[in-house]
């Protein structure tokens, strides 16, 4: 799993615990996987559809560094599917996981489009560099 993001978590980011509140947790999840989503297939016009269960298994506090790793599990005809995990970056404890986050590719007018990808590509791997 590549870990792309971190997260400086913020007393706003608390719940009345004093602890990373899990909507804000799952929020960063659902946008770095629409990100990771956009990049992978090259189209700016990507949704989420489904996330499956969250495994919520430590927690964070303020001032506490997390990371957010994301890893390709399928590649289908319009859709692209991701499991996540966001641990604390300095103890490595996994803070929640999630199984499956199924993003589609969208055309012009909403609806699902093909994107042809097959394969994770890196963006250095896509610009041709003429010597």
């Amino acid at each position: 799993m590549r870990f792309h993001t971190r997260k400086w978590v913020k007393p706003e980011d608390l719940n009345a615990n004093n602890t990373l509140f899990g909507g804000k947790v799952l929020a960063w999840i659902d946008e770095e996987a629409i990100l990771y989503a956009i990049i992978q297939l090259e189209n700016k016009k990507v949704v989420t559809k489904y996330i499956s269960e969250i495994n919520f298994m430590s927690t964070a506090t303020a001032g506490d560094i997390v990371e957010i790793g994301i890893e390709v599990i399928e590649f289908g005809k319009t859709s692209l599917t991701l499991n996540c995990e966001v641990r604390n970056k300095m103890t490595l404890e996994t803070i929640v996981t999630v199984d499956n986050i199924i993003l589609v590719n969208l055309d012009d007018a909403g609806k699902p489009k093909p994107h042809g990808k097959t394969k994770i590509e890196f963006v250095k791997d896509r610009i041709s560099i003429d010597s």
